[in-house]
């Protein structure tokens, strides 16, 4: 199997699929391309039916999109257990997932990431500022409060065990550390900030991010 990326220092969603693929234990490697002239563009297109990264090529097939990419692998390697076991958890887990996927595009815009902007490393950015964006954020501390809350007693993560919400959620981590956001500003008792800790200091994460900056 290949998984098709994009830049490692700030493609998100490439971030996204490599940890849902890394936490299977599948034997696979990583294709990087990169996409911003247009004969780049052109030439991922070439592997990808949507022009975008990240894509699974599994022989003859190829699986475009993150979530699809997500879900493929909870079905084919059940015993990663990529969604919580619990039937109310899984569905809250694939509640939020989704949220994170079509939505936040406040955070997308106000804190974005790309060549100038890259979500490894220790690089700073300006604190942004604007209504949407305190709206997203919120939604986000209320979200990683909520679910904490609920479910943190079995482990660190959103849902206690690590899951497919911890990987979309990795690189909204990677750009509250980048742009320092303050989430005791918008709501924090602290545990959305050791949610995001714990997202920043994951194994796999670290192995990007070492790889990304190598």
């Amino acid at each position: 199997m290949e998984l098709i990326i994009g830049p490692r220092t700030y493609s998100t969603w490439s971030l996204r699929g490599w940890l849902v693929m890394k936490r299977t234990g599948a034997d696979f490697t990583t294709v990087d391309v990169r996409y911003e002239t247009q004969a780049q563009k052109a030439a991922l297109r070439q592997v990808s039916p949507s022009g975008f990264v990240p894509v699974l090529r599994h022989g003859d097939t190829l699986i475009w999109d993150t979530l699809a990419i997500a879900e493929w692998a909870a079905e084919t390697y059940p015993e990663a257990r990529l969604w919580p076991a619990d039937p109310m958890a899984r569905a809250l887990a694939r509640s939020a997932t989704a949220e994170m996927h079509s939505g936040f595009s406040a955070l997308r815009t106000f804190c974005g990431a790309g060549p100038d902007r890259p979500i490894v490393g220790e690089a700073r950015s300006e604190t942004p500022s604007d209504p949407a964006l305190d709206r997203d954020l919120a939604r986000l501390v209320d979200l990683f409060r909520q679910m904490r809350s609920r479910f943190g007693q079995t482990g660190p993560w959103l849902f206690g065990d690590w899951s497919i919400a911890d990987a979309f959620f990795t690189p909204v981590a990677a750009r509250i550390r980048h742009f320092q956001i303050d989430l005791g500003a918008h709501g924090d008792d602290g545990a959305a900030a050791t949610y995001v800790a714990a997202l920043l200091a994951q194994p796999d994460f670290r192995q990007w991010e070492t790889e990304a900056l190598a």
